[in-house]
């Protein structure tokens, strides 16, 4: 049987390719090999993702990130001590997907009919997968690298389309994952800037006071790139059972994450084994399960896996060896009683729809 189609909506494709020097364009096992003496950072060698590799997945569609932190004096997140030099990291980050364009090896995606002719080439069963451009839409994660709000525009205009306020820590428009507090005044203008562009926002990283604030104020498309359960997973980086009610009553799309600590609460970051702890690709399907006896269906849940998001195979299931492994939930599912048309779901339709009435 052909492997499905398949959109991962959260790849840092541009920080591996910058700040970890990954050539994405080669081979995964050369892209290890180049690694393999390396000490820098704790996922050296373990890289998960290339674009060959998704080619091998049928990932044709992604959401890819530009993420670059400010880091206020006196935080220990590495980053970059001013806002202007943050955006010239999401600058150097913006060029290498347009020589990947240049290349032939990407496509960026802004609007309905990019969307659609990208579609049907990947439909086009008379040319090889291998030959086949992946298409990205442009994120930004976190949004401490737009000096001010004209910079969104500056970005809009290059073809960014989904902004996350926060991510790690303290944040200039919002404070993010293990943190706690509202909005900054930035913030909350940033919003209703985004607003008039109609860009997507993406929820995953914000506090709880964030996540209400940003319900309350935003009146465009939501979705939640890469998020799990608190239920499973009781920690502030995971959706309570209010956040998902929330989000499916805005008709919003839960990317499902893959690494490890958010799939299971007796994962500890760079202590904890994946094997030993028995950690697998199925684990996920709990947190989707989870998400669909809320809404009563499977149209709100998808895969945003965040592989290779500071951390490779040491931190993630143990039966994944390549991002090309998603495949493998097609069989999973199976088994977990999905049909065919809630596997499709969850492997395109869902984001497809979303991304529809986002843009019509």
């Amino acid at each position: 049987m052909k492997s499905s189609f398949i959109i991962d909506a959260h790849l840092d494709l541009s920080m591996n390719a910058m700040e970890w020097n990954r050539d994405l364009s080669r081979p995964l096992e050369e892209i290890r090999q180049r690694e393999m003496h390396m000490k820098d950072k704790p996922d050296r060698g373990k890289g998960t993702v290339c674009l060959p590799e998704l080619r091998k997945g049928r990932i044709g569609l992604v959401v890819a990130t530009q993420l670059s932190r400010f880091t206020p004096p006196g935080s220990a997140l590495p980053g970059w001590n001013s806002p202007q030099q943050a955006w010239a990291m999401t600058q150097a980050q913006l060029t290498w997907y347009r020589e990947m364009e240049a290349l032939g090896e990407m496509v960026q995606i802004t609007n309905l009919s990019e969307l659609d002719r990208h579609l049907d080439l990947w439909d086009d069963l008379s040319i090889a997968d291998d030959g086949k451009p992946i298409g990205y839409i442009l994120s930004l994660e976190g949004a401490d690298s737009l000096v001010d709000i004209s910079y969104l525009h500056k970005a809009y205009a290059y073809g960014l389309r989904a902004v996350g306020l926060s991510h790690f820590g303290p944040g200039r428009y919002a404070p993010g994952t293990k943190m706690e507090g509202p909005l900054t005044e930035m913030g909350i203008d940033l919003l209703k800037e985004m607003d008039k562009l109609k860009l997507i926002l993406d929820v995953t990283h914000l506090t709880d006071q964030g996540f209400d604030q940003v319900m309350d104020i935003y009146q465009g498309p939501v979705w939640a790139s890469h998020h799990n359960v608190r239920q499973l997973v009781p920690n502030q980086r995971q959706l309570t059972d209010g956040q998902i009610g929330k989000l499916i009553s805005r008709g919003a799309v839960i990317g499902g994450m893959l690494d490890c600590w958010a799939m299971d609460i007796r994962f500890i970051d760079t202590i904890s084994d994946p094997w030993q702890l028995d950690i697998k690709l199925e684990k996920l399907v709990d947190h989707w399960d989870h998400i669909c006896q809320i809404a009563g269906n499977s149209e709100h849940i998808a895969i945003g896996s965040d592989l290779d998001g500071i951390f490779g195979t040491e931190q993630s299931p143990w039966d994944l060896n390549s991002i090309a492994d998603l495949q493998k939930y097609q069989d999973i599912l199976s088994g977990r009683g999905y049909k065919q048309e809630d596997i499709d779901n969850i492997f395109y339709k869902n984001w497809l729809r979303f991304l529809r009435k986002a843009w019509s």
